[in-house]
């Protein structure tokens, strides 16, 4: 009995050993790496933990125990996309920064197949997110808008860059996708119909961030009129 038990005492020490060897050491920036790549070959659709632990050849286990759940795997596909943006040599004028920034922004979402779509929708508080925010705001301020206003032109510009980049990428996925628009029915916007059409992104954008900021640096004129009627 002794014997048998001493055997199966080691052997079972032995299957442990085999297991913890076998097994791959997992850690968040893994998770995140290999569902950024599963994004970029397959969609978002793919993108599940049950997923990312089958293209990791890992257990769901050891991917769900870096990332809980996958609202939160989100939100660090979010952070990491954003992580991408450079945040060096921006222009000087707090303008220019912004628009520059912008830009950025919309690049690093144009990146990854179905950027735009993983950031949409997305509460992030992590340090990329918070960084980039962080400049565009505090140039709006330099500008010497109200916090009121910075706050509300920045968050303006990421839900008009996110917009615009889910439509660029569902363009890129249909192509076949076109508008046409009858004279007799809309007249006005068959005359616009071209510019409707063949306006390319990048032209749609630079536009709508060049408004949103002009819009910002309006309301500097009117401040000292308003503290005054108070």
């Amino acid at each position: 009995m002794s014997i048998a038990r001493t055997t199966l005492k080691d052997s079972t020490k032995g299957g442990r050993g085999s297991l913890q060897k076998g097994r791959k050491r997992v850690s968040r920036d893994d998770v995140v790496a290999e569902s950024l790549a599963l994004l970029d070959e397959s969609g978002i659709a793919a993108v599940t933990l049950r997923g990312v632990a089958k293209r990791m050849q890992v257990h769901l286990n050891s991917v769900s125990f870096q990332v809980n759940t996958k609202a939160r795997l989100f939100e660090l596909l979010a952070d990491a996309i954003l992580g991408e943006l450079s945040l060096n040599d921006l222009p000087e004028d707090p303008r220019d920064r912004i628009a520059e920034m912008s830009r950025r922004l919309r690049l690093a979402l144009l990146a990854h197949r179905d950027g735009a779509r993983v950031v949409a929708g997305t509460k992030v508080l992590e340090s990329n997110t918070l960084h980039v925010a962080e400049v565009i705001v505090a140039a709006f301020l330099e500008l010497g808008t109200s916090e009121a206003v910075a706050a509300r032109t920045a968050w303006a510009l990421h839900c008009l860059l996110i917009g615009l980049v889910q439509e660029e990428q569902f363009e890129r996925s249909d192509p076949a996708s076109r508008y046409e628009a009858s004279a007799e029915k809309y007249p006005t916007l068959a005359r616009v119909e071209r510019l409707f059409m063949d306006d390319t992104f990048d032209e749609r954008s630079e536009f709508g961030i060049a408004a949103l900021i002009s819009h910002a640096l309006s309301t500097i004129e009117a401040l000292p009129r308003r503290r005054l009627r108070r």
